[in-house]
This record gives C-alpha cells, structure tokens and sequence, in this order.
C-alpha cells in the first residue's frame, strides 16, 4: 500500500506551491495516483481566510484567534476528502497542515486543543528558507508577509521541525535541487 499523507511546510516564499505541483508529477508518472490539497481551501471558511488575510489587523491577537478557529473549520472539512483518499490507496500531498498555524499564530495549547480531531500528517517536509530570499520571491498579499514576522515564524516551523521529527530541506537551493531532495525523502518511505 502506498496510501500517505505528506504535508510540504514553510513559510511564505518557502517554494511549497512549485514543489507541490512538481512533486505531484513526478509522483504520477511515477504511476501512483495522487490527491493535491491546499490551506486555505476553497470551501466557505477558506475563502472567509483569504479575505482576512489581506486585513491590516490580520496579525493582531484577536484576528490570530478569529483565523485559528477559521483554520480549524477548514480542515475539518478537508478531512472526509483525506480520508476517503487514503482508502483508495491515494497519496494526499497537502501545501500546509494544522503545522502551519503553530508557526504562524501565537497560542500553541489553544491550536493544538482547537485541531485535536485532526489528522496528522505521517511525513511533513521542511522546505526552511532564509526570510530575505522567500520575500524576494513573491509580492506581498497580506499581512504576514514582512520580514519580521517571517522570521519569527521561521523559528517556529525549525523548532517544530526538531519536536516532530519533519525531515528538513534546504529551500535556497535551486527549483530543481530542492524538487531531487524531497524525491530523495520520499523514495525511502513510498514504492516506486
């Protein structure tokens, strides 16, 4: 059975979305059938978080709560999908995870209590970046995307990193280098 679910981490500018899309090529041609999710999804409380995203109060406490519980909303729908996936022996590649709000907001207990119905992840990759070259990387969309904050969230996902055992990636490396590192991690984990 190859039924996985892998989740790519990283702050924004980390290179998730082109090593999703890529990896989920490569898996295909590979002859393995694939399930791509993203967080925010499209679903009411996803679309709801992308608005908020762009609000100038998006970092403040009481937004970083209002988009905690909003995060969890989504997932919980994005459950029956991973699920019913999973049992079709698919492989779930998810840009982001409940990882992505430890990092991101500010209460760890409450986002950890407020997720504890989600499923985890079994493989989460690092895609760790310095924060100079993700800003140079993309335009600005909302409010967490500024250097300091990045850096505080930086922190986070490496800490994580080491708490949860996530195998780690050097993202300042090339498209193409990165993409041969995450194969090089799954390779040992998936039959090819």
């Amino acid at each position: 059975m190859n039924d996985m679910y892998l989740c790519l981490e990283g702050i924004d500018g980390s290179g998730k979305s082109t090593q999703l899309a890529m990896l989920g090529e490569w898996l295909e041609k590979c002859g393995l059938e694939v399930l791509r999710v993203y967080e925010p999804t499209e679903s009411p409380p996803g679309q709801l978080i992308r608005e908020m995203l762009t609000d100038p109060r998006a970092t403040t406490p009481h937004f970083q709560r209002i988009l905690g519980l909003l995060f969890a909303a989504d997932r919980m729908m994005l459950m029956d999908r991973i699920g019913e996936a999973e049992k079709q022996e698919k492989i779930v590649i998810s840009d982001r995870s409940f990882y992505s709000s430890l990092a991101y907001q500010s209460d760890p207990d409450w986002i950890l209590e407020i997720n504890r119905h989600i499923k985890k992840p079994d493989l989460v990759i690092l895609l760790d970046v310095d924060v100079e070259q993700a800003i140079n990387r993309f335009e600005g969309k909302d409010h967490f995307e500024n250097p300091e904050f990045l850096g505080k969230v930086r922190k986070n996902y490496l800490k994580l990193a080491q708490n949860h055992n996530f195998s780690v990636v050097n993202a300042n490396h090339s498209v193409r280098k990165v993409h041969e590192d995450i194969k090089t991690i799954l390779s040992s984990r998936i039959r090819i």
